[in-house]
Formats: C-alpha cells, structure tokens, sequence
C-alpha cells in the first residue's frame, strides 16, 4: 500500500524560481530605498534601518559605516554604507533630524543586520525635525507592492 504525498504547508511555487517572501512587518513605514522607519516611545524619535527584503538582496553583511550622534541629516541624505560580500550600498535617511544613537553592536556583529533587521540589527534612531517628514512613505501594502511581493 502506498501512502498519499504528504502536504506542502507551503503554497506552489508560480515558477521554476525559488519563491521567497520577505519580512514586511505592519507598524513600520519604508522607503523606496529599503529602510524601515519604526516609531519609538517618543513620538519626535524613531529607529531606522534596512529591511528583510533589502538584507537579503546584500547577502551576508560584513561591514555597516554609521554616523556620529548628534550629526544632522537631511532627508534623503546618505548616512554611511553597508557592506556585504556582493556589494556596498549608501544608506539614507528617510527624514531631516538630528542622530541621537546608534548601534555600535553592529561595528562587532555586522551579521545581526542579516539575522534580525527589524531587532538587534537596527542602525540607528533619529530625533526628527519636523513631525510629519515621515509623511509620504510607503505603508507595508504599498512596500510589499515596490519589491513585487
């Protein structure tokens, strides 16, 4: 007696391609360039740094360059580089503000960029200029549709 395939909790894939879906969590609003932005206590901070989607384009991150707290960024702006086996990328700011922390654990554990974006991979938090510089960024809907997914 043969026994039925066992079931994919897994949808089919569309194509020969290997499907992957990133992590696009609700709650956070993203650039066009692949950074989140994710509100903080304060309503006037928020953290950045890059998305699932974007970590996984860079593949294994080897190096991330921030900036100093206290230096002023405009919006769009790059503040430093990310560096991962296939590339260097700029990083830029989603808003006009001022760079209140960053996360020096990232200087020895650049990985935890790839193994928790959205957590102990985060780059660094800003103190915003102007509370609505965060108006006109890509909701999570709208994110999923800018990488395709």
């Amino acid at each position: 007696m043969t026994r039925p395939p066992a079931a994919s909790i897994l949808p089919p894939a569309t194509s020969d391609r290997e499907q992957v879906v990133s992590n696009v969590p609700d709650g956070l609003v993203y650039t066009p360039e692949h950074e989140y932005v994710a509100r903080t206590d304060d309503p006037a901070v928020v953290r950045v740094g890059i998305t699932d989607y974007a970590q996984g384009e860079l593949g294994d991150v080897v190096f991330v360059n921030l900036p100093k707290p206290g230096d002023r960024l405009d919006a769009h702006q790059s503040f430093g580089t990310i560096e991962a086996v296939k590339a260097v990328s700029e990083l830029y700011s989603p808003a006009a503000g001022q760079v209140v922390a960053v996360n020096g654990a990232l200087e020895g554990d650049p990985a935890a960029v790839n193994r928790d974006p959205y957590g102990d991979g985060w780059m660094i938090t800003l103190r915003l200029a102007n509370a609505a510089g965060l108006d006109g960024l890509l909701s999570p809907s709208a994110y999923r549709a800018h990488i395709g997914e």
